[in-house]
């Protein structure tokens, strides 16, 4: 059986107090990461109210908003259970604490919702927008707004593209360290990413994978992990672990409120409202967002096309329903991706051995 930590309230908040063993039925056990806000708690709510048996494990980099978010789902769904562990997906040496946590808390992972993502200080093109107001792609513009955001990217602590190591590798590395939680043959577990509409083919090169040297690196990112997805599929379905990827379309979250404040998007809330009539993509709530992740979650991943796109849609009325796209690329790019990966992950695990190694010697000095 499963050992999970059943969290109790204390005068300190919520506390990890006590080991449960669960022998009379093993709940599936379904990780999210980024559950505090947005798709994520959004994604968090459904799920329980459609099994309030699940095992939900929110992974979030914020532990007050984590607790917060606990305490909510705790009070709506009293029966469930639901655990907390700290990460940061844009700090590799968080991610590897979180995954030593995670493999002393559990045998298995049913489903890994790979969720948490970032685009910093979006920048909208003004210029583009005018025009593609005029033309024929208007409701192509707005449906994957290509052309019209531009975005600025810094280094990590890791020596990484903060976009890339936040959407892509730091999740590719959690998947790694789990293996042993996911690989059952006997029965599949499942890899869910929140990729986009925006993942532009000509966006990405293999050359420069981390988008140093672009201006649109969420783009990048998400097409990124369309690859890694396809790839993921290739390398492990023998092994029981299914990878598929999907789009909440766009919805109103704090990553959209980045790119223009509320309070426009309340301006332009009628205009948006008549566009949905013809662009579906506008979901335009996290709840409707979800649609697509939460039909996933009860699919068979075996019987999925793992070179689909599953789109969160509405139509004009408010009615969600689920929309397929084939991706934009091939499984030899994908391979080739993905063992650049590999080489990037063998380099920092002898970078970070090597640190460690330095503060090992030092502290033997003192």
């Amino acid at each position: 059986a499963a050992r999970n930590l059943r969290t109790s309230e204390s005068s300190g908040g919520v506390c990890f107090a006590t080991w449960k063993c669960e022998c009379a039925k093993m709940r599936k056990v379904v990780l999210i990461t980024g559950a505090s806000s947005g798709i994520g708690l959004a994604l968090c709510k459904r799920l329980l109210a459609e099994d309030d048996e699940l095992h939900l494990c929110l992974a979030c980099r914020n532990r007050n908003k984590a607790e917060a978010v606990h305490a909510t789902l705790l009070a709506s769904h009293p029966t469930a259970e639901v655990t907390i562990v700290q990460v940061d997906v844009s700090n590799l040496q968080s991610v590897f604490r979180a995954s030593k946590e995670l493999k002393q808390r559990f045998q298995r992972l049913d489903c890994i919702y790979l969720n948490a993502g970032i685009m910093p200080n979006p920048q909208l093109n003004i210029k583009a927008l005018f025009f593609g107001l005029f033309s024929r792609k208007v409701i192509h513009m707005f449906s994957t707004a290509e052309g019209l955001l531009t975005q600025g990217d810094k280094i990590t602590a890791d020596g990484l593209q903060e976009v890339f190591e936040t959407n892509v590798f730091g999740h590719f590395i959690l998947i790694r360290e789990l293996e042993p939680l996911l690989c059952h043959s006997d029965s599949p577990s499942q890899l869910i990413w929140t990729s986009s509409r925006n993942a532009r083919k000509s966006n990405f090169s293999l050359e420069d994978f981390q988008h140093s040297k672009g201006k649109e690196p969420y783009s990048s990112s998400k097409y990124a992990t369309d690859l890694l997805s396809v790839a993921l599929n290739r390398n492990f379905n023998r092994q029981g672990l299914y990878s598929n990827v999907v789009c909440p379309g766009t919805a109103l979250t704090n990553l959209t409120y980045g790119i223009l404040p509320p309070f426009i998007w309340t301006l332009l809330m009628p205009a948006i409202l008549l566009l949905r009539f013809f662009a579906n993509a506008f979901t335009l709530t996290p709840y409707n967002g979800t649609e697509a992740l939460v039909w996933l979650f009860h699919q068979k991943p075996e019987s999925l096309n793992p070179l689909i796109k599953y789109l969160s849609a509405t139509t004009g009325f408010g009615r969600n329903y689920i929309m397929t796209q084939k991706m934009d690329l091939d499984e030899d790019t994908a391979e080739k991706f993905y063992q650049k990966l590999l080489e990037l992950e063998k380099h920092i695990r002898v970078t970070i051995q090597k640190t460690d190694n330095q503060a090992g010697h030092s502290g033997s000095c003192l």
